[in-house]
């Protein structure tokens, strides 16, 4: 059966504001700072793993530079720079599928940096998270043939 994916169905919300304006290809990043699990072997071939309870991640995403989104991070960044007060949440859903991406508390790492040119450009902004709960699904919008 065939599936179609569609980009316009994949919803960000960062305290409490819808995120538009993406740039175009590749726009969203979601990943974990640190494995689940490393691998240790001992002299004799024996293998042991490691758990990790390093939970903290990244959302990365490129948005055109007539976004609002641009503005409200920059409020956000300013207000954490200022008073610490600039922590928010972060959802990441397909709407057509199962991926679902939680922060309770991110920030903005930096301000994305400022590029001007002819044409309108793009601004790549990076949150953290102590906290990432993620998981990868399917998608469920299928065309019937």
């Amino acid at each position: 059966m065939l599936k179609t994916y569609n980009p316009k169905e994949v919803s960000m919300i960062i305290a409490g504001n819808i995120v538009s304006g993406y740039a175009d290809g590749s726009y969203l990043t979601v990943e974990r700072n640190e494995d689940s699990f490393s691998l240790s072997i001992g002299a004799d071939g024996e293998g042991v793993r490691s758990k990790s309870n390093n939970r903290s991640g990244r959302f990365t995403f490129s948005v055109q530079q007539g976004s609002s989104i641009n503005d409200i991070l920059s409020g956000l960044y300013i207000a954490d720079e200022n008073t610490g007060k600039g922590v928010f949440s972060v959802f990441v859903k397909d709407n057509q599928g199962s991926s679902l991406h939680t922060a309770e508390t991110a920030w903005v790492v930096k301000p994305a940096s400022a590029e001007y040119s002819k044409e309108v450009g793009t601004r790549e902004w990076v949150l953290e998270t102590d906290s990432l709960a993620s998981y990868i699904g399917g998608n469920f919008t299928s065309v019937a043939g």
